[in-house]
């Protein structure tokens, strides 16, 4: 087993909404629908939604379990930072908006002038960055 830069990390979260988050982060930012699981699977089942790009390295886990829900509780340092390398696109944040995003602002001054920060359904914070990042 090799831990290193191509390990494939997973983000989850749970939600109070799926398809209030799906809509959020497939119609809205363009996401893709990795995995998913609905209904009664038995005891100690869940519903799941795995959100990605084919060709990424993570993905993100929404789960919700309509007996036993767990409410989300982001803080506003609870980022998901996505680094465009250029302008965020002004028709990607109205179509984000369009689909149950709201525009907030950081109490972190780096991300309001570095980015746009939008807040899903569940209330986590999403940073669409101008820059770009490398850990090389």
């Amino acid at each position: 087993m090799t831990i290193d830069g191509r390990s494939h990390i997973r983000i989850a979260r749970p939600s109070l909404d799926l398809a209030a988050a799906e809509k959020f982060y497939v119609e809205g930012l363009g996401l893709g629908v990795v995995w998913r699981t609905e209904g009664d699977h038995g005891p100690g089942a869940h519903d799941l939604l795995m959100l990605g790009w084919p060709d990424a390295d993570w993905h993100l886990e929404l789960v919700h379990d309509a007996e036993h829900p767990v409410a989300p509780r982001p803080t506003e340092e609870d980022l998901l930072v996505l680094y465009l390398d250029g302008p965020v696109p002004d028709e990607l944040v109205t179509r984000i908006e369009e689909h149950g995003g709201k525009r907030v602002q950081s109490p972190n001054p780096y991300w309001n002038e570095w980015g746009v920060t939008l807040q899903d359904p569940d209330g986590y914070r999403l940073v669409l960055c101008t820059r770009a990042w490398s850990n090389s």
